[in-house]
């Protein structure tokens, strides 16, 4: 049975196997119990399409490399995901990135020269089992409950796809800038936040009109918006993360956490 190489894995992937009639013929989807592998994130990749309701609960910043991608920040230091509990349940009102959703599945190649996608599965994460009673296959036919899997799958990587057309664009017009958020303590040195990317204001404001009207009738202009605003839930963030942590430095001292 072919499978993906481990160092190709996205987040969140320790191993992925392409699902089949012909090795999981009895398998099934079971009830997740809880989101706990998302705990030690910090940031999450999301899409285009994500942008508007993203924003309204997390930052929408730039990975740092080449094939820079859209991510929501979930904390501002490495390990941290102030989203999930210790039960590995996601916040109540905040935004879950399809990202999470998608997990265990995804649409894969097998092999370089391989040209379809395959549906597969992360098959450590206890997910996808032989004992589940939502079956994924009736016979050799899919069922509604792998048709609804491959729909959502499909979908991701349509707008994967545009996200990718998106930051062509942003990186052809030169407005994305290595990114520095300073945040004011009072009676305290101010927090300085980098390792990241954003869209640089100035370089927006002096497009040139045509390049301006032809991102307001594309959409990137309400997608860069979105970015923008976004960028304030960052104050927000910091406030979470230092209460978070000072409820935890009291829990340890109270000898309530060991």
């Amino acid at each position: 049975m072919a499978s993906v190489p481990a160092s190709q894995l996205p987040l969140f992937y320790r191993s992925l196997v392409p699902l089949s009639t012909q090795f999981h013929p009895n398998y099934g989807l079971a009830v997740q119990d809880g989101i706990g592998f998302t705990a030690s994130t910090h940031a999450i990749p999301v899409t285009v399409d994500e942008f508007a309701v993203a924003q309204r609960t997390f930052p929408i910043v730039f990975g740092v490399g080449e094939n820079s991608a859209p991510l929501v920040l979930l904390s501002l230091v490495d390990g941290l995901n102030l989203y999930v509990d210790a039960d590995g349940k996601w916040e109540d009102g905040a935004y879950l990135p399809a990202f999470v959703r998608r997990y265990p599945f995804m649409l894969a190649k097998l092999g370089p020269d391989a040209t379809d996608l395959s549906l597969c599965f992360d098959d450590t994460a206890g997910i996808v089992t032989p004992d589940a009673e939502d079956k994924l296959f009736d016979g050799d036919q899919p069922t509604a409950t792998t048709q609804r899997i491959l729909d959502f799958c499909g979908q991701f990587e349509q707008a994967v796809a545009r996200t990718r057309g998106f930051m062509e664009e942003l990186d052809k017009l030169d407005l994305i800038i290595d990114g520095e958020v300073t945040i004011q303590q009072p009676g305290a040195e101010p927090a300085v936040f980098r390792g990241f990317r954003m869209i640089d204001e100035k370089r927006l404001q002096n497009l040139r009109g045509d390049q301006a009207r032809k991102m307001i009738q594309n959409g990137m202009m309400g997608l860069i918006y979105a970015h923008l605003f976004s960028l304030s839930q960052i104050t927000h963030l910091f406030e979470r993360q230092r209460t978070a942590v000072a409820m935890d430095r009291a829990a340890t001292a109270a000898g309530l956490v060991v």
